[in-house]
């Protein structure tokens, strides 16, 4: 049981907000609702929705800084790219920490946009054989993601 010794466990460990920073590149409206893509980094671009459009939100402007948040728990790990999937948001990395709990474990990756957390079933770590330096994309959909100025 890899990682036990330090001690993660579900009931005591607060789940905590993955955050990124980048810049709004296009903003598409449609009634109510935004598609807004933020580049986060050189080549690394995330889509996000909001039920706002440009005109209700000053924010929403191409250019923007923004900061993008996404619960831990939002977090879906692949282990190999290329599924044909609805998830327009996937970010390679590198596992560089797995804290296993009885139901719950946290896995830890490293991305070309900064490190991610995913918490998912313990038995999902066991059938996908996630481990420390294992190559995985980690997928966010565009429902899950908040913007905050």
């Amino acid at each position: 049981m890899r990682n036990r010794e330090r001690g993660y466990s579900e009931n005591t460990d607060i789940l905590l907000m993955n955050r990124l920073s980048g810049n709004i590149t296009a903003v598409n409206g449609s009634g109510n609702l935004s598609m807004v893509t933020v580049q986060v980094a050189q080549n690394t671009n995330l889509s996000v929705i909001v039920i706002e459009t440009q005109k209700s939100a000053d924010y929403l402007r191409v250019g923007n800084s923004i900061d993008l948040c996404f619960k831990e728990t939002e977090v879906i790990i692949a282990k190999e790219p290329g599924y044909f999937l609805s998830i327009q948001n996937s970010i390679p990395g590198k596992i560089i920490d797995v804290k296993r709990g009885e139901l719950l474990s946290r896995v830890g990756i490293n991305t070309s946009i900064g490190s991610i957390n995913a918490v998912i079933p313990t038995g999902a770590v066991d059938d996908l054989s996630l481990i420390v330096g294992l190559e995985v994309v980690a997928l966010v959909k565009v429902n899950e993601i908040m913007l905050a100025d």
